[in-house]
């Protein structure tokens, strides 16, 4: 039988001399590592059962065929899509590769941050971070990290990071846990593990929540996959996470005092957004926000619609599935919290009905066929006032277009 694997902390800073010397923003080597081990509590993680790989397949077809009729979007260019089950490793480190554009601009407005002098400070000698401490010894971690807070960036993002995407695989159920366009491909990822618990959990029939977990995930695919929605996704979340515009003295402080010998209060410092982060928001961020909460409004809407749409005459117990599910979605875990907070996507119930009464209105005045314009073309995407007033958006999207 396979050990437990290592607590992934210990070995790390047990070589902090090594993880200093990472290329890049993010220490992406220790990332993985943290994932890994925060998906699977490092234990060993078994093979996914060949039966419900199989009837993951079977479902996600009847799923792409009432997606596909009820929406009118393709999910795949070169045939059906493919659903990949995967263990919640396997998940945390794809999840990661996706992410990796959004997180480096993360990196790289923390790092402008760091290069910027304190209050009443000249500006570091060659332009850009800290000079190191001349009489620090190699490997001595008190040394390394109380002289070099702006090279403990990589690191502290390689750690959160992990530990964020991990504590997200314990949960997700597909790939579109949170709607965050991934890189372009023809399948869709699913965690039978989760699906198998949370089944448990409420004594609801698998069949039922594997079907309407494709619905979903497939609903979500066949918009995030059209370019230029998935283009304007992209880019608010990048903006967002670019805004990011920290205290350049209070982020050193808070970075040089983490104390790496102290397990406990490194996860939580790691679990806390704000300590890395401030707690304010800064005024590009709020500038654009309501772009980006509006355009993921519109996109829960809509999948909410497509799935209730389709699922209410394929599912048995669709009305208490529908409720359990709803629930949950709204409890988040600490992971959610976090990758909410860094890329701008708080998704509560005020989200989820904003978006809900969105697509009720267009729908009530235009009937479905109405609806489906919604992701034609960039110019379709409806604006924050366009989400909140549907009639604003219906006679703008009548009108001619005037852009060629």
């Amino acid at each position: 039988m396979s050990e437990p694997e290592p607590n992934p902390f210990a070995a790390l800073f047990g070589e902090v001399a090594r993880l200093f010397a990472t290329t890049g923003p993010v220490n992406w080597e220790v990332a993985r590592q943290v994932a890994r081990w925060m998906a699977t509590g490092g234990q060993p993680e078994p093979n996914v059962d060949p039966l419900e790989r199989i009837r993951l397949e079977e479902l996600a077809r009847v799923a792409e065929m009432h997606v596909a009729e009820a929406t009118g979007l393709s999910s795949s260019s070169t045939g059906p899509v493919v659903a990949r089950a995967v263990g919640r490793a396997e998940w945390a480190a794809r999840t990661l590769d996706d992410w990796r554009p959004l997180l480096e601009a993360l990196a790289g407005a923390l790092s402008e941050g760091m290069q910027e002098p304190a209050p009443g400070e000249d500006a570091p000698h060659g332009g850009g971070g800290r000079d190191l401490p001349p009489d620090a010894p190699p490997g001595d971690p008190d040394q390394l990290v109380g002289g070099w807070a702006a090279l403990l960036t990589p690191l502290v993002l390689g750690l959160q990071s992990g530990s964020m995407v991990g504590q997200l695989a314990t949960r997700a159920f597909g790939q579109y846990h949170l709607p965050v366009p991934r890189a372009p491909a023809d399948e869709l990822l699913f965690v039978p593990a989760n699906l198998s618990g949370f089944s448990q959990d409420w004594s609801l029939p698998e069949d039922d929540v594997r079907l309407w977990v494709c619905l979903g995930e497939l609903a979500h695919h066949v918009v995030l996959r059209r370019p230029h929605v998935r283009q304007r996704l992209e880019d608010l979340l990048r903006a967002y996470m670019s805004g990011f515009s920290p205290d350049a003295a209070l982020l050193g402080e808070r970075m040089t005092n983490l104390d790496l010998s102290d397990l406990s209060s490194l996860q939580d410092a790691l679990g806390d957004p704000d300590a890395l982060l401030g707690e304010m928001q800064s005024p590009d961020q709020r500038a654009m926000l309501p772009r980006l909460e509006a355009l993921v409004a519109a996109l829960e809407g809509y999948v909410d619609h497509v799935v209730d749409r389709t699922g209410r005459g394929l599912i048995g117990s669709y009305d208490s599935l529908a409720e359990a599910l709803r629930r949950r979605r709204v409890e988040r875990a600490e992971g959610e919290r976090l990758v909410e907070r860094l890329f701008g996507l708080e998704l509560g119930q005020a989200q989820y009905d904003r978006g809900s009464a969105f697509v009720s209105g267009v729908v009530e005045r235009a009937g479905e066929e109405a609806l489906g314009r919604l992701w034609d073309s960039a110019r379709t995407l409806p604006t924050p006032a366009e989400v909140d007033a549907p009639g604003l958006w219906l006679a703008r999207i009548e009108l001619p277009d005037e852009s060629g």
